[in-house]
Order: structure tokens, then sequence, then C-alpha cells
């Protein structure tokens, strides 16, 4: 075996991991990122879990190129869940694609071997023999539009929060791990969230016109927080929690507190890196474990 190349068993998976010096973020090497997601993953896995995954890789670095990729490459492993999910209008010109099922720990350090830095999963889940279920999950993307910054986005969730909970709904925050949050519901499956998010976020764009808008328009989103309903979309997917984010430093997508957003004065009092994340759920656990817990909200 080559120099650069390392052979390791992943709980019974031998794997070939390679280039762990190489350095993905600019002070970052690769080997810090299979450790991170090999540290991270008794977390994050359950929120992969049954759910294709959308792999954003960067092999040479982020400076470097990146692609998405959804179908999984020639070379993936048997042992590697696969599901088939149809994909009308793909750029690729395939009517289904057979994605990755990040399930276990050998497949996401598979992954991350890959370069795949970003993990992308949709709101809904694949069964054991391939159904494709309906969403049991709703999330709402806000996103600020410059000179707002992440603090008067978490002022829009704070306002998100107190909507949905009129309609009855719970919701559970976490960091988009660059400039804005997420916002997530757990339900009952239900086709209409997508409906509902949209109905959501022009409520609160009617109620708060100075701060927030909900149509997609760039121009219109300057000193305002774009609420996001689109991802609801089946065909969408959002960043999963615990997922590093490519940027010049490595940040992470992190549940937080409602009384962290309460208190946020600076955007940096909501940026974490990897090894604060894994302090976190020392101290705190999963944050975001009701959203794996059994779903009993409807939607109205």
């Amino acid at each position: 075996m080559s120099p650069d190349k390392t052979s390791v068993d992943v709980e019974g998976r031998e794997l070939t991991l390679s280039n762990l010096g190489k350095n993905l973020y600019p002070a970052f090497t690769k080997g810090e990122v299979i450790d991170y997601y090999a540290r991270i993953a008794p977390v994050l896995i359950p929120h992969l879990k049954d759910r294709p995954a959308t792999r954003i890789r960067w092999p040479d670095g982020v400076r470097g190129g990146s692609f998405f990729e959804k179908n999984a490459p020639a070379h993936t492993p048997g042992w590697v869940r696969t599901a088939t999910v149809p994909t009308p209008g793909s750029s690729t010109g395939r009517d289904s694609l057979e994605f990755v099922v990040v399930d276990d720990l050998p497949t996401l350090v598979w992954c991350a071997n890959l370069a795949a830095l970003e993990l992308h999963v949709p709101q809904w889940k694949v069964g054991p023999r391939g159904k494709l279920h309906s969403p049991d999950l709703m999330v709402f993307d806000l996103d600020p539009g410059a000179p707002a910054t992440i603090v008067d986005t978490c002022e829009v969730a704070v306002l998100l929060r107190g909507l949905l909970a009129d309609d009855g709904l719970d919701s559970y925050p976490k960091t988009s791990g660059k400039k804005g949050l997420h916002l997530y519901v757990p339900i009952k499956e239900d086709d209409r969230t997508s409906a509902y998010a949209k109905e959501a976020a022009q409520r609160l764009a009617a109620d708060h016109p100075d701060l927030v808008v909900s149509k997609m328009d760039k121009r219109l989103r300057k000193g305002k927080v774009l609420v996001d309903w689109s991802q609801n979309n089946p065909a969408k997917t959002t960043v999963a929690p615990y997922s590093l984010r490519a940027a010049e430093r490595p940040g992470v997508s992190t549940p937080v507190t409602w009384e962290e957003l309460e208190g946020c004065d600076e955007p940096g009092d909501l940026a974490f890196s990897p090894d604060e994340v894994l302090e976190r759920v020392d101290e705190h656990g999963d944050l975001l474990r009701p959203l794996l817990d059994e779903h009993t909200q409807a939607l109205p």
C-alpha cells in the first residue's frame, strides 16, 4: 500500500483511507475531517438514517472545485446501503438515481474519505424495502440579506416560533453553519408541508414587512430575512445537523437552544468549530433529539 494510504477497520468493514494529511480547509486536514465525522457519528447518523443523502464533495479542498453527488459512484462498496429515488427533470436526464443512505459509521467514514464535506438530506425517509414515505419533517431556511445578519435572523426565528406555536407546532433551531438558521418541525407524515410552510412564511412576512420576506427575488431581500419554505419540496434537501460546511474555516450546522438565539448579540455568537460542537454534544447531548422521537404533531 502506498505511503499516502492506510487501511482501517471500521465496525468490521475494512476501509482504505487516503491523503489524510491533505488540507481540505486551509488549516484542517482530511484526517481531521474524518476524525470529526467519526466522533460526531453517534448524534449525526440518527439524523441521516433512512434519508437518501446528497453529498457535496471537495476533492481539492474548499479552495478547489466542488460537485454535488446524488448517485452512488461506480466504486461504491457492496455493503453501502443505496435507495432508488425518482429524479424527474434531473440534469442527468435519468428518471431515477441510486442514492447512498448513510445508516452506519463505515458509510459515514467512506463518504468523508471521498471528501464529502457536506451531507444534505430530504425531509422524508425511505423504508427498508425502498418505499418513499411522506415528509415527517418540515423545515424553514432563514437567510439574511445584507446588511442583515444572523442576529436579525434570530429575531425572525423567534417570531416564526411563535406563529408555529399558535398553530400547535413546536419547532427546533440549528445554525446553517454559514450565515443563517434552520427551523425544524417534526410532524406526522404529511404531503402538505410545502403548502403549509409557504402559507406560514407569507403570514409572517405580512405581519413583519420591514423584517421578513417570503419571496425568493433577491432584489427584495436587502436588509431583510428570507423565510425560505421551498426546501420542503420533496426533490430538495437541507444540510444535515452536525454536517460540516465548506468555507475558509470548517463551520458546522449546529443545533442551538432558544435561549442562545434570544441572547445572540454578535454573528460570532452562533459560529461553532468542529471541536466546539463536540464539546457541546458532551454537555447538552443532541439538542435536536425531538426530531428523532415519535412524531405526534399534525399540521393544521
